[in-house]
């Protein structure tokens, strides 16, 4: 295998071979590629994709580049979930242990934060003592005794796309299609899976903010990993304003808590898109389960609270969240320029006001300032006011910071007189 060679071919627009983008992946995964040619692979397929033969070769491939969990012993069905991500998504720490709590198990590999989107694994950062990186050994037990654990990939399990997903966010190549396809398959089909249920979100908090481009990459990812054998749909979802009433690790992680405990008035779109998803994985799974149950009885909290100590979490985090999870020092309620009706969000600028907070990362390996973001974010058609509610509270690390952040949610959440027409969160199923 010549490197340069590969990259100046799909660079030109030529279709490789199975056998080449077999090789392009393991040579991303042992080093037999420099970062320098995978900046240069990563961006040759973000102008020139890849076709129908080549995307499943390439996915298999990255699979194939380290080990596949085989979960062949375990009594129940393993199912999962993928979402391409979106402002306050955390639909992930819901999702898996109302999975676990209704009979499935759940080995959920995660990713961090790409662009303005917050991580998974970020948000579970956010509890001490959480180890997102077990070893295979762990992972397993504690699949086997909670039902669930949502980690990150281990350095055995797609190598080659741990070091493409970091390459892709610090290249501008996040956006490609073939290249989101391979990596979250990748690491799906690794997880040695039985089902899948994907979140394609579009809107303006998307990465694919048009409808158009989020259905021909749910179609994408459908496709391949049916014919990889891996039973999939995907429901295609509303981003265009943040899901929840939080953006922030551990703010988020704070959220969710409340949501599995009762706690508070939970956000009805992020209660709604959990269930739906939920519903379809138990169908694909064979499960006769009822999530909102699940949800609502307390069990699925209590299955998270033992994903969290069985990871090396504190054992009494849902019963103490403010004595464990990290808090910024400075808040600020950001009040809007005039009395009124949110009217819509600017859902991709309130993802950058997090990064910009020091939420998210500007580059491969920055550090994560876990406190901040924001929360009590308005939803669309919520009256906001002096006296009512602010637009949101601002986090931060200091007050140059929360006056900057608070200036920009103004010009990220719009107010006017009249509510919006309510949209659905969930927009269509593809199987």
């Amino acid at each position: 295998m010549n490197p340069k060679e590969l990259i100046r071919a799909k660079r030109d627009g030529a279709a490789l071979d199975p056998v080449d983008l077999r090789a392009i992946a393991q040579g991303i995964a042992d080093g037999g590629f420099s970062d320098a040619q995978v900046a240069a692979f990563a961006m040759a397929v973000f102008f020139r994709g890849l076709d129908a033969t080549e995307l499943p070769a390439f996915t298999l491939g990255m699979r194939d580049s380290g080990t596949v969990l085989d979960w062949s012993g375990l009594d129940r069905p393993v199912l999962d979930k993928h979402s391409t991500g979106g402002v306050g998504d955390k639909v992930s720490l819901l999702l898996a242990p109302i999975i676990a709590a209704c009979g499935g198990a759940v080995p959920m590999l995660s990713g961090r934060g790409l662009g303005h989107t917050g991580g998974t694994l970020d948000k579970l950062e956010a509890i001490p003592g959480y180890d997102t990186a077990p070893d295979n050994a762990r992972l397993r037990a504690v699949v086997e005794e909670t039902g669930c654990a949502i980690v990150g990939q281990t350095d055995d399990l797609a190598p080659a796309d741990r070091r493409l997903y970091a390459t892709r966010d610090a290249t501008g190549s996040v956006e490609s299609i073939p290249l989101i396809v391979s990596s979250i398959l990748s690491k799906k089909l690794a997880a040695g899976l039985g089902s899948l249920v994907l979140d394609v979100k579009h809107g303006s908090g998307a990465f694919m903010a048009e409808l158009d481009h989020a259905r021909d990459l749910a179609r994408a990812l459908v496709d391949v990993a049916v014919a990889a054998g891996l039973p999939t749909v995907a429901l295609l979802t509303d981003m265009d304003s943040a899901l929840g009433v939080s953006a922030g690790n551990a703010l988020e992680v704070r959220e969710c808590i409340d949501v599995l405990t009762g706690h508070g008035d939970p956000d009805e779109r992020l209660v709604e898109v959990t269930l739906a998803l939920c519903d379809v994985l138990l169908e694909l799974g064979g499960l006769d389960a009822d999530p909102a149950e699940a949800l609502h009885s307390g069990a699925a909290a209590e299955r998270f609270a033992a994903m969290v100590a069985g990871l090396g979490g504190p054992a009494d985090l849902l019963e103490r969240p403010d004595a464990h999870l990290p808090v910024a020092p400075v808040t600020l309620a950001v009040e809007p320029a005039r009395v009124g009706i949110v009217t819509s969000h600017a859902t991709r600028d309130l993802g950058l006001i997090v990064l910009a907070l020091g939420g998210g990362r500007h580059r491969e390996g920055h550090p994560i300032d876990h406190g901040v973001g924001l929360d009590q974010i308005a939803g669309l058609g919520q009256e906001v006011g002096p006296g009512v509610r602010p637009l949101a509270v601002v986090h931060a690390r200091d007050a140059a910071s929360a006056e900057a952040a608070a200036e920009a949610v103004r010009a990220a959440i719009a107010v006017g007189d009249d509510a919006p027409a309510t949209e659905p969160i969930v927009t269509e199923d593809i199987r």
